[in-house]
């Protein structure tokens, strides 16, 4: 049997090698680059938040020392009432683990789930690091093409699940497109995931970032919720703590009993410092966070303000929302290099749609994901402007 270990069974990170597409490219000032690429906020949290961090560091011992496997008990409690509150349901502590950043959260779902031969239901275009990580675990990934509305179907997804299916995942606002999945849809999802006794897991990490307001769904609502439904959370984009890595997920005490397991031999736990910080935010920062998803509302209008320029120039906005436009290019080659030489020649940094979708797949090759997390109105302007302009590879 040939050796392969298991970082060799997937691709390289996408995000990681369109940022080496950079290489040797220079920016001038009266065209400075702009970058698209990655969903991640470049500023720092809010000054409050900051002080209150570097109180901690010098005061607080405990945020220097290993803490609970599963989080620290503060911060399950307060993200316990929040849920609750937010989706009009019932969430305990004892349903909750802190982890890692939301890629964690996922990793140990999976690996109290999937084991090597199993598959996994991943809709396209998906996340690449879901994809990624089914690809090092062994277990086959299932994919369900979404249509037009990008959008997938519940019972398209019903004639793919085979014995062998142990979970269907969605991301919603999803990464990259930003359609938002309506409750009705998440609800239908729910039902086939439990009808076939399987895992709904729904990553959520740009919850706070809706278009629509109130509750996004009602899965929470449902006494039994932990029998199927395995959500997953992030504070990174929330609070901008990516770089401490705290995110959260919530399924049966049963499971957690497993993934604790996982947590304890990867990370033993996540960073006390970073939990702290989002136990603060959790409790001081509410307002803060909307005006926050008031300026990513505004970005969208402003992407959406660009459409008609962009259809004049044969680009067509086809998904927006969270910090996302998924958008088809007008030119007939493969998206990977339609991006390059957008990096290239108009000084945008995009993803192309291949890095979200299976090899060959005709979707992927035809759009490009740009995330806006990091540009005003005025820029995005200056990106629909540069894309116009662009005359292809």
């Amino acid at each position: 049997m040939t050796h392969q270990p298991p970082t060799s069974r997937t691709f390289a990170s996408p995000v990681v090698e369109a940022k080496s597409w950079l290489a040797g490219l220079s920016f001038g000032p009266d065209r400075p680059l702009i970058d698209a690429g990655q969903a991640a906020p470049a500023e720092a949290p809010p000054e409050a938040l900051r002080q209150h961090m570097a109180d901690l560091v010098l005061t607080d011992t405990s945020a220097h020392l290993y803490g609970a496997v599963l989080g620290l008990a503060p911060l399950r409690e307060a993200l316990a009432a929040n849920i609750s509150a937010t989706y009009g349901g019932a969430v305990s502590p004892s349903q909750l683990a802190i982890t890692s950043g939301a890629n964690h959260a996922f990793c140990a779902a999976l690996a109290s789930l999937a084991a090597p031969g199993d598959e996994v239901m991943l809709p396209t275009p998906w996340y690449f690091n879901h994809k990624m990580w089914l690809d090092m675990a062994n277990v086959a990934t299932l994919p369900l093409p979404c249509g037009a509305n990008l959008l997938p179907d519940p019972e398209q997804a019903a004639a793919l699940v085979t014995e062998r299916t142990r979970a269907i995942v969605l991301v919603s606002p999803n990464n990259p497109t930003g359609a938002e999945y309506p409750p009705a849809l998440l609800d239908a999802f729910r039902d086939l995931a439990r009808a076939r006794g399987i895992a709904l897991i729904l990553d959520e990490t740009y919850r706070d970032f809706t278009a629509t307001p109130g509750a996004p769904h009602g899965l929470f609502a449902d006494p039994d919720w932990d029998d199927t439904l395995i959500h997953i959370y992030s504070f990174s984009k929330t609070y901008r703590l990516t770089g401490h890595r705290v995110g959260a997920l919530a399924c049966s005490p049963s499971r957690l009993a497993e993934i604790e397991k996982f947590i304890d031999t990867v990370t033993i736990c996540p960073t006390p410092l970073g939990q702290k910080a989002a136990l603060w935010g959790l409790k001081n920062l509410s307002q803060w966070v909307a005006s926050q998803r008031d300026e990513v509302l505004a970005r969208q209008s402003a992407m959406r303000d660009a459409a008609p320029l962009l259809a004049d120039s044969g680009w067509h906005l086809r998904g927006l929302g969270g910090f996302f436009a998924w958008i088809e290019h007008p030119f007939d080659t493969d998206a990977t290099k339609v991006a390059k030489a957008l990096t290239r020649e108009a000084a945008v940094l995009s993803l192309p749609g291949t890095f979200f979708t299976p090899e060959g797949d005709a979707t992927g090759r035809g759009a490009l994901r740009f995330a806006f997390a990091n540009l005003d109105a005025p820029r995005i302007g200056q990106m629909a402007a540069r894309l116009a302009e662009f005359k292809g590879p």
